[in-house]
């Protein structure tokens, strides 16, 4: 990301500009925090007090919502974000395999970047592809019919 190089005081001046415009808004908490996401990536660890102080919550309160949604992200995701759909649709389809032979192929597990930063694998619960399952997403675009030759292939061009 572009700010992957800045301080903690800079990240932290950077997350009061970028929720600003978001404090005349009725619950403002997850907007601000998926605005300071799309900055940065991830939701830095010195953006929590920023947020915290500017809504009258606890530092503990909107770590808990960073930490509770799963599509907060504590450290920058890989290059590619693999999302398998983990749904029981795509499960008949055989999505168990397909995630399986992902696991393995990347040497990770759910929730995790490969050493060389090239992909993140993440869990996903339906798309709503249920008659075109296994399904996924390559950076937020959906993929339908996913077999093991198909991954393989988003694998390569991922790496």
């Amino acid at each position: 990301m572009e700010y992957a190089f800045l301080s903690p005081i800079e990240i932290a001046a950077r997350t009061a500009e970028i929720i600003a415009p978001y404090l005349a808004l009725e619950g403002p908490a997850m907007p601000m925090l998926h605005a300071v996401q799309a900055a940065f990536g991830f939701v830095p660890e010195a953006s929590v007090p920023v947020v915290a102080n500017a809504l009258n919550l606890s530092r503990a309160e909107v770590h808990g919502l960073v930490s509770f949604y799963h599509d907060f992200r504590h450290e920058p995701a890989g290059r590619t974000v693999l999302k398998l759909c983990r749904a029981e649709a795509c499960q008949a389809c055989g999505s168990d395999r397909i995630a399986a032979h992902a696991s393995a192929a990347l040497g990770i597990g759910w929730h995790e970047t490969t050493p060389d930063g090239a992909v993140t694998l993440e869990p996903v619960f339906c798309l709503g592809l249920c008659a075109a399952g296994p399904c996924g997403m390559v950076n937020e675009r959906t993929v339908a019919r996913i077999n093991i030759a198909r991954l393989d292939a988003i694998l390569e061009a991922a790496r």
